[in-house]
């Protein structure tokens, strides 16, 4: 199946407005890039209002402290969900994934709170994994202050995200942390394998490509060796016996599609409840377009569905 036809659209207008003569992302320098993907930001709607929006600080292991969004839907929200956001690690500000937030909080009337994890390479593996745990203890510790009760505690994440998020949620189970009602992972990124056929199909070279992601992971770990850890590629763990039920999305055109279908099959495997979607006709990236790609909001309301029950405290 090809792209579908909403998201071709997409790329002929953005392919059409950059010109001829664009220079990929893998080929410039870090502020640049970062400074590309903020413009196509902007152009994304500003998503349903909330009953509160708060920016905080929270406080990490080194001493220092990362930012962080609360959105809150309702006077009493039905359960907290930790959003980790995707950029390769390297890209992407709380501003640029505010509009899913938001949706994610309207829709599942759930407070969510968008984690502003260091970036690298100017934080490199493990950094932004470890902001990223240290931002659920603040959470679970701080969750009845946020929604007025103890809610039910969600960790989520897309692309490089969903990547730190699989991790976190292996280590709540193997250092005694939060417990988490369930996890959800959009196009994770689970195994530092080039090789997967995903990764070679042309059609797929789209928003992520493979040099692209070649580029991400060289910014993340540097080391190659060490990127077959499972912190680094959660695919490689051991045993994912005992995990948070997951709600896993992977994208039919997506260089990531072979690794994520992998993660939720191993999962399976091991006995987690898992619920997989492969949406048909999508690139890497389309869940971040809510009201530009209609898959983005099918998805929304398919982890509306799924987190129903497991928001009944």
């Amino acid at each position: 199946m090809a792209l579908d036809s909403a998201t071709k659209a997409l790329l002929q207008t953005w392919a059409a407005a950059a010109g001829p003569n664009t220079t990929p992302l893998w080929q410039l320098d870090v502020s640049q890039a970062r400074e590309v993907v903020k413009r196509k930001a902007l152009q994304r709607e500003p998503g349903p209002s909330m009953a509160r929006c708060e920016d905080i600080l929270i406080p990490v292991r080194d001493g220092s402290s990362i930012p962080a969004r609360l959105l809150v839907p309702t006077e009493q929200p039905r359960g907290l969900l930790v959003y980790v956001h995707g950029g390769g690690w390297v890209l992407g500000e709380l501003s640029e994934f505010e509009t899913i937030g938001r949706k994610l909080a309207e829709c599942t009337e759930a407070a969510v709170l968008l984690v502003g994890y260091r970036l690298a390479p100017e934080h490199p593996f493990p950094v932004p994994l470890q902001d990223t745990w240290d931002a659920l203890l603040w959470a679970n510790e701080h969750k009845v202050e946020i929604t007025g009760s103890d809610v039910p505690l969600v960790i989520a994440g897309d692309s490089a995200g969903g990547n730190l998020a699989a991790v976190v949620a292996r280590w709540t189970r193997d250092q005694n942390g939060p417990k988490l009602a369930a996890q959800v992972l959009v196009y994770p990124v689970t195994d530092a394998d080039f090789s997967r056929p995903s990764y070679q199909e042309p059609e797929n070279q789209t928003l992520l490509s493979a040099p692209l992601m070649s580029w991400f992971w060289d910014r993340y770990v540097d080391d190659a060796s060490m990127r077959l850890q499972p912190d680094a590629s959660p695919l490689r763990a051991n045993d994912l016996s005992g995990l948070p039920a997951a709600f896993v999305v992977t994208g039919e055109h997506d260089i990531l599609r072979d690794e994520g279908q992998a993660y939720a099959a191993a999962m399976a495997d091991a006995g987690v409840e898992v619920e997989h979607h492969e949406m048909l006709g999508q690139m890497h990236g389309f869940f971040n377009m809510p009201g530009i790609l209609p898959a983005s909001d099918q998805v929304i309301e398919r982890i509306r569905s799924f987190l129903d029950c497991k928001l009944r405290a």
